[in-house]
């Protein structure tokens, strides 16, 4: 086998155990103290500083949630301030529409990881996806699990609103086809938040092909429950706190 094919076979499987891990699907009746490693604290608003993002590491490290999402920008930060802890940092790239040249999102995924972040939500390329230009939107995902080169998650962002059914159909086959460990359900555009039917549609196509994060207006631990229970294996939202402590709370009374 030449030295490249090699190269590639390794990477396969590194990429395959970093997936692996993340293969335990939370049950229907998943514990509510367990809800808390489930979670991810966004911190994507255009007013994010950097006091605002060590107060979200503060709340990371209480909590032991799964991870802090940032923009690259606040990677280094982040990743100094959540050493040692089981809380990953999880960068935002591309986002919110991945638009960019496929050039730009594979030098960002690359700082970042060099940075320290564990976990990437990669916005796909939806310009190229409307213009039906589903190659170089195959492309564009690959050279983005490429890029992360096993040291990092790669979690797909599927802005499900933006999408004929052809097109769903389409993205959903692709992000496990490509490598991605993760497919994040996006509510940024939908209006109506998470719920339960895009999580349906995402696994009467895909079944257990993949991991699902899905995120929007998830502000109670009653909203939190029933996307568990739907198949969500992880949830982003910015109510965590307040949901965290509503799970501690019931966890304590049984």
């Amino acid at each position: 086998m030449e030295l490249e094919g090699i190269s590639q076979e390794i990477l396969r499987r590194v990429r395959e155990e970093l997936n692996r891990e993340e293969r335990q699907r939370p049950r229907a009746d998943l514990p509510v103290s367990d809800i808390p490693a489930r979670l991810e604290h966004s911190l994507l608003n255009p007013d994010t500083s950097v006091s605002k993002i060590l107060d979200g590491c503060m709340l990371a490290k209480k909590y032991g949630i799964a991870a802090l999402c940032v923009a690259p920008y606040h990677v280094a930060s982040a990743v100094e301030e959540l050493y040692g802890t089981r809380t990953a940092v999880c960068a935002a790239v591309g986002f919110p529409h991945g638009c960019m040249s496929t050039a730009a999102k594979v030098a960002e995924i690359r700082e970042c990881t060099n940075q320290g972040a564990k976990e990437i939500d990669v916005s796909l390329n939806v310009l190229a996806i409307k213009s039906k230009d589903y190659a170089a939107a195959r492309r564009d995902l690959e050279a983005c699990v490429d890029a992360a080169n096993g040291r990092a998650l790669i979690k797909a962002v599927f802005e499900h609103c933006l999408f004929t059914d052809e097109e769903k159909k389409y993205v959903l086959e692709m992000i496990p086809q490509c490598g991605a460990g993760y497919l994040k359900v996006q509510n940024m555009l939908s209006g109506h938040g998470a719920r339960v039917q895009e999580l349906q549609l995402v696994r009467e196509i895909l079944g257990d092909a993949v991991r699902i994060k899905i995120d929007g207006g998830v502000k109670t631990l009653e909203k939190a429950v029933e996307l568990f229970s739907a198949g969500a294996d992880r949830i982003g939202l910015t109510a965590t706190a307040s949901i965290c402590d509503e799970a501690l709370s019931c966890a304590r009374s049984v």
